[in-house]
């Protein structure tokens, strides 16, 4: 895991840019200043740890270099098939087997990849840069483009210092989005001319022609049927060697690996299937100070103790106490360089922040199996909504008929008539309505969509918890769940791992129908029938709780993610 920054920008302070960064890669620090291009890399040794696998890495003619962040899983094969086709490798390192797969397939080389990754290629012989980012959106990518210079880092905050005589602008519309979504979706960033890439997309520039192109290199083809029903054995069978096959890969490292024991499904399988492979699993779980009654499902470090008892393998606990979320309310700034607000990055960075105490500098997660086997209690909700919803003609009747004097026309159609808008409620966004005082202050049209995001992925032909899954997945996985770990994980140099987010285990689970999945509505059941025998009934069936802290912590009436904005952003350039 390591840091990237790329710029054509030469008159920036490559040295001082990729010092901001440097949490991403304490290990070791190179600047390759090239033609009409300077790469800048920060190394986090995690596989070869040689001076060798050092970035940038260049083939043998110099004529392509290569900066990369991430990790590229069961390349084994590949890198035979390299060898046999002529090339030498000399280091263990997935970088050179990158390094080789382009030159030997040119930009498609992606293609034969899997893993997660951000990859920057300058290839001198015809002066274009390649950037790609892996399929699921595990690892970030920033870019910034004028229309002259062009700009790429891990982190936004490398871009701002390496342009740290420009004035940005706010994107005032990005500013609303986050009220909307608890986040700022991509590819837009805070900043005009500031972007995110997206997952699954190759950026090309051309440093001649100071042009810019992007495309999808990969699209997930998903089961549109809600009945389609296969021997449920055999599909159990697959999902557990396809979990343990994952975990196995995403055990190489040289280094101590660990894994975030939350007491949940996911992170239970997970855990299990690393002591099948090591019958050795250093275990973190992070409890929370609690002031009993419905607080107490807050703390679910009791199902941490239970699978760690019946597998005898340690754990360390921590505890994050509201003092500490007090001392550590203005980090989101430092962290994500932009509005966030899943408040549950605080006690993620904390556990992280124990893990490296315990020199452990990989950990596997189970992020990603609520959107992958369909997790969240909401879907249910949405499934059942949509079951029950009168018919359009009968919306607009009433409203034509009782409504039309009492609410705004834009106002009811969102809340009723528009079908997205239904599994925005239930994804926690907020209606125009409840974001009033920003309209005008941000200057937004009476026109703007507010949930163009979810819009875009949503699929009309998929059933009901298979709907909402793919939006989750194409938006809520990349632009919170896994933004968030990545930040605050590599803040305190951890790299983290995403079993359940296998290109194999993704593809295969989207091809199950809606029944096969999630039988008889039941959520992740497909992956509950799996593991009946292997996780303790009490984890399996327990009522989901997300891995955050009790609303008493915030001491105050407001919601998240408008106290965070006032601590962090308000009346701040």
């Amino acid at each position: 895991m390591c840091g990237i920054l790329g710029s054509t920008y030469q008159k920036g302070n490559f040295t001082k840019s990729i010092e901001t960064i440097k949490y991403r890669g304490p290990d070791g620090e190179r600047i390759e200043e090239l033609p009409d291009f300077t790469m800048a890399f920060v190394r986090l040794s995690i596989r070869d740890l040689s001076d060798k696998a050092m970035q940038p890495m260049a083939s043998e003619d110099k004529k392509v270099w290569l900066t990369y962040n991430g990790e590229i899983y069961g390349c084994e094969m590949l890198k035979e098939t390299l060898i046999k086709k002529g090339y030498f490798f000399h280091t263990s390192s997935d970088t050179e087997i990158i390094l080789n797969a382009y030159l030997e397939y040119g930009e498609d080389f992606v293609e034969h990849i899997d893993g997660m990754f951000v990859i920057a290629i300058y290839d001198v012989h015809i002066n274009k840069i390649f950037l790609y980012r892996d399929r699921i959106g595990i690892k970030p990518l920033f870019f910034f483009w004028d229309g002259i210079d062009f700009t790429y880092a891990s982190e936004m905050k490398a871009i701002l210092e390496l342009h740290s005589n420009r004035r940005f602008e706010r994107d005032n519309s990005a500013i609303y989005d986050y009220f909307t979504y608890r986040y700022i979706p991509e590819p837009k960033t805070l900043y005009r001319n500031i972007y995110k890439l997206e997952p699954a997309h190759k950026l090309v520039y051309d440093l001649k022609r100071h042009e810019l192109f992007k495309r999808k290199y990969w699209k997930l083809r998903v089961n549109c049927s809600q009945n389609q029903k296969r021997d449920q054995k055999n599909l159990c069978e697959e999902v557990r060697r396809l979990i343990g096959k994952s975990v196995n890969e995403q055990l190489v490292a040289d280094v101590p690996v660990g894994t975030f024991l939350s007491g949940g499904i996911d992170s239970s399988i997970v855990s299990v299937e690393i002591y099948r492979r090591t019958h050795k699993v250093q275990a973190f779980s992070m409890g929370f100070q609690i002031r009993g009654g419905k607080e107490r499902s807050y703390d679910e470090t009791e199902y941490a103790r239970l699978l760690s008892d019946q597998y005898h393998f340690p754990i360390v606990y921590g505890r994050f106490e509201r003092a500490q979320l007090q001392r550590m309310k203005r980090m989101i700034r430092v962290w994500f360089d932009e509005p966030f607000a899943d408040t549950s990055c605080y006690p993620t960075y904390e556990i992280s922040k124990i893990a490296k105490e315990h020199r452990v500098s990989v950990i596997l997660t189970g992020d990603g199996g609520d959107e992958v086997f369909g997790g969240y209690s909401r879907y249910q909700v949405y499934q059942e909504k949509v079951g029950n919803r009168p018919s359009w003609s009968v919306l607009c009747d009433l409203y034509t008929k009782i409504l039309r004097d009492i609410l705004p026309k834009e106002e009811w159609e969102e809340e009723f008539l528009d079908a997205v808008s239904l599994f925005a409620r239930e994804a926690y966004a907020y209606t125009r309505t409840e974001k009033k005082e920003y309209i005008k202050k941000l200057g937004i049209g009476s026109d703007y969509d507010d949930f163009w995001y979810f819009r875009k992925f949503y699929h009309q032909d998929l059933p009901p918890i298979t709907r909402a899954q793919y939006i989750d997945f194409k938006t809520y996985l990349p632009a919170d769940i896994l933004t968030k770990v990545d930040r605050v994980s590599m803040q305190n140099s951890i790299e983290t791992r995403v079993p359940l987010l296998s290109k194999e285990l993704v593809e295969f689970s989207f091809a199950l129908s809606q029944e096969e999945r999630c039988k008889n509505g039941e959520l992740k059941g497909i992956l509950k029938k799996a593991y009946c025998d292997t996780i303790p009934d009490k984890i399996l069936n327990k009522e989901k709780k997300g891995f955050s802290f009790p609303g008493s912590y915030w001491n105050s009436g407001k919601q998240d993610r408008f106290i965070l904005w006032e601590e962090n952003w308000r009346n701040k350039s």
